[in-house]
């Protein structure tokens, strides 16, 4: 039973191997087994694939069983119409493509598994990405927001300079009356006169300036602060609405670009892997040598071919004698004279009717 089902795999003629001996029929059983075993990595490989697109068992598994479905017809399809010539560079010709075609289906299929198989060093390097993006997403965003921070940075700086400078110069001033009153400078007497009063009149009118001063400067530093917190604020939440894209960045062409920066010698050995087992069936076709099963179906063939080509030559012969029999028969009947009088007859009739016709138009127009 096993060995039925997998001489079907094969593509092979069940007819025509079940009159050949049991060593041709366990040939074509082998090249069976691996047309359905490289189906079944093609499904594993494509499920897991299509998992990790998906997020979903269900739709991967069921997604991959189609592929495997379609990688078997390929492979069926591929060893069951190379047949055997007299010339291995001839047969060799006739599975070129199919060779170019078994290379394609062994990438298709090798990937995935690499990327299952290497998936911690794939997590590493996707790591490593992702905070890379997480920094220049940052710097990114950033640039946004600096330049407005940096302007209410350097205007609190300023407000607070202003007012350190005010400070100093009421400073100077109460140092200046007091020393006039002590005698220290300016008229160098001691004592509260009319010297003293203004330069104290002078002290108290910058103070109150000053208090003016810190209380509006204060209130636009406060109001800076307060936009500056709120462009903070703003930054964090961009930061945190785009920071899930980044951690999500983990589908399918991101693990095959990680999978590219890993070394290559690895990944090329599953790669040959993969290669040898898609093209096996082929090759196993190719190295074989003729059986009495492609003795047997080239027969078969031949047969069928000539059959073809008679049935052909004999519906071009009927044709020609046909062809010729009407000749014959219009030649002799045209050659009668009743027929003649008969057809000259009718085409008086016909002429008659023609100008009557044309009369009584000619007339209605009149």
């Amino acid at each position: 039973m096993l060995q039925r089902f997998f001489i079907f795999c094969s593509g092979a003629d069940t007819d025509i191997l079940d009159e050949c001996s049991p060593g041709e029929q366990t040939k074509y059983a082998g090249i069976g087994a691996t047309v359905f075993f490289t189906a079944v990595m093609a499904t594993i490989a494509a499920s897991y694939a299509l998992y990790t697109v998906f997020d979903n068992y269900i739709t991967a598994i069921f997604f991959g069983f189609v592929w495997g479905l379609l990688i078997f017809n390929l492979d069926r399809f591929i060893v069951s119409t190379i047949k055997k010539r007299d010339s291995f560079f001839d047969e060799l010709i006739q599975a070129s493509p199919r060779i170019v075609l078994a290379i394609i289906i062994a990438i298709v299929i090798a990937k995935p598994l690499e990327l299952k198989i290497f998936e911690k060093e794939i997590d590493q390097v996707l790591l490593e990405e992702k905070n890379t993006m997480t920094l220049e997403n940052k710097d990114q965003l950033a640039l946004q927001y600096t330049p407005a921070l940096e302007a209410l940075t350097a205007e609190n700086a300023a407000l607070k300079q202003e007012i350190a400078d005010k400070e100093a110069s009421v400073n100077d001033l109460y140092e200046t009356y007091i020393a006039e009153a002590e005698g220290r400078k300016g008229t160098e007497i001691i004592g509260k006169g009319p010297v003293y009063k203004e330069k104290r009149e002078k002290h108290d009118s910058e103070l109150a300036a000053l208090q003016e001063l810190r209380t509006n400067n204060n209130a636009k530093i406060e109001a800076n602060e307060i936009q500056m917190a709120t462009l903070a604020d703003e930054y964090q939440t961009k930061v945190s609405e785009t920071q899930p894209v980044i951690d999500g960045f983990d589908g399918l062409m991101a693990r095959v670009n990680a999978l590219d920066k890993l070394p290559w010698l690895p990944s090329f050995f599953i790669f040959l892997l993969f290669l040898a087992i898609e093209t096996s069936p082929i090759l196993a076709k190719l190295l074989s040598p003729k059986g009495p099963y492609d003795l047997k179906l080239a027969e078969q063939e031949g047969a069928v071919k000539s059959w073809v080509s008679q049935q052909k030559t004999q519906r071009e012969v009927l044709v020609t004698t046909d062809r010729d029999l009407n000749n014959r028969v219009y030649a002799d009947i045209a050659e009668e004279q009743e027929l003649y009088d008969y057809k000259r007859k009718k085409a008086r009739e016909l002429m008659e009717m023609q100008a009557d016709a044309f009369y009584k138009k000619q007339k209605s127009i009149l």
